[in-house]
């Protein structure tokens, strides 16, 4: 590989590196996003959407499977609505559009009115219901749950791992 072909690959990190971009779990204030994490208790959320979300939010925050010292609660208020498209002539219809929406905050354990930050994520899945029997449906609606439960997930953490990078867990 030539030379300059090298130099070519690497330009773009060295210029994400000048402009002072870093890992968001890298170095110590990675470190101290990932312990800021491990201190969040997830409260529970109603209903099978919420559980499923709980849960995978527990997944991405905890590495132990617990938290080690709960420092601060996560309230998130999580709803799944459906649209129905693609209206046949019998108004039944042929694919569905589930829209996630999660509003979410972070609290000091004991101080619920005390919001330190909070935020908002969406996600959106759609999935098609031709002539399928009741079981399969009801598959493909835990499957897209599911989806949609990971991307809110991913959305809360991310946001809550870039504010524990500047105000670490105390």
């Amino acid at each position: 590989m030539s030379s300059n072909l090298k130099f070519l690959i690497f330009l773009p990190w060295l210029a994400l590196a000048g402009c002072g971009f870093a890992p968001l779990y890298g170095g110590q204030q990675g470190a101290d996003a990932s312990a800021g994490l491990e201190t969040v208790a997830v409260q529970n959320l109603p209903e099978r959407n919420g559980q499923i979300l709980r849960q995978t939010l527990q997944q991405q925050f905890y590495t132990n499977g617990q938290p080690a010292t709960e420092l601060y609660t996560l309230a998130v208020n999580y709803n799944i609505a459906q649209i129905g498209e693609g209206v046949q002539p019998d108004s039944s219809t042929s694919r569905i559009r589930f829209d996630a929406s999660a509003a979410w905050r972070l609290s000091p354990i004991g101080h619920p009115e005390k919001t330190l930050v909070s935020g908002n994520a969406t996600a959106m899945d759609a999935l098609n219901i031709l002539d399928q029997q009741y079981f399969a449906v009801n598959l493909e609606t835990d499957t897209v749950d599911q989806q949609l439960a990971d991307q809110i997930a991913a959305q809360i953490t991310t946001q809550l791992a870039a504010w524990f990078r500047v105000h670490p867990a105390t």
